[in-house]
């Protein structure tokens, strides 16, 4: 059996999420499956070959965006300054510019909260520990700052961004408070 057919099938479904993704920022929770293999150049059918429905799909797109985190955070943040604030605005800035997928996400899940599951969850848990570590350890960070509160704080951030409040307000503040503690631990 040749692989050109496998390589053809991940490109189409590279290409499937891609679209999916930009059509999900752009309007959200209203795109539909046909909408999408048009954008994407495919038919319908593969679309729901490689995705037997559209939570599969929203699940896809929502799983390359965790992966694109992950791979900023491991390119920068890590060096001179705060890498958890990087993260942060980096997060921020993502979605902000991403309320469409992260509303899709939402929609598909049946619940505010798009955080990520499974290998992706994996994934940014250890690179956002090491992050923390980094900014502990470079007397950055309070000591007793975890993954579980950068997930906290995620959350409250995009929760903040749905509502259309000043995001970069919430994360000046926020990052202050992660900063404050340390004049009394010295």
């Amino acid at each position: 059996m040749s692989t050109k057919p496998r390589a053809d099938a991940e490109r189409n479904r590279a290409r499937v999420v891609e679209a999916a993704r930009t059509l999900f920022a752009e309007r959200g929770d209203e795109v539909q499956m046909p909408e999408i293999a048009r954008a994407a150049g495919v038919g319908v059918g593969t679309v729901y070959r490689h995705f037997p429905d559209r939570q599969a799909l929203v699940e896809a797109a929502a799983e390359r965006r965790f992966a694109e985190i992950e791979e900023y955070a491991r390119a920068n943040c890590f060096g001179e300054g705060s890498g958890l604030e990087r993260y942060f605005r980096y997060v921020g800035e993502l979605l902000s510019s991403d309320r469409g997928l992260t509303a899709a996400i939402d929609s598909a899940r049946g619940r505010p909260g798009s955080e990520p599951r499974g290998a992706a969850r994996e994934g940014l848990e250890t690179v956002v520990a090491e992050v923390i570590t980094h900014d502990q350890a470079a007397g950055l960070l309070r000591s007793d700052c975890t993954v579980a509160d950068v997930y906290l704080l995620v959350g409250a951030l995009s929760g903040v961004i749905r509502t259309g409040s000043d995001w970069v307000r919430f994360l000046d503040l926020t990052l202050s408070a992660l900063r404050d503690q340390l004049s009394t631990e010295h």
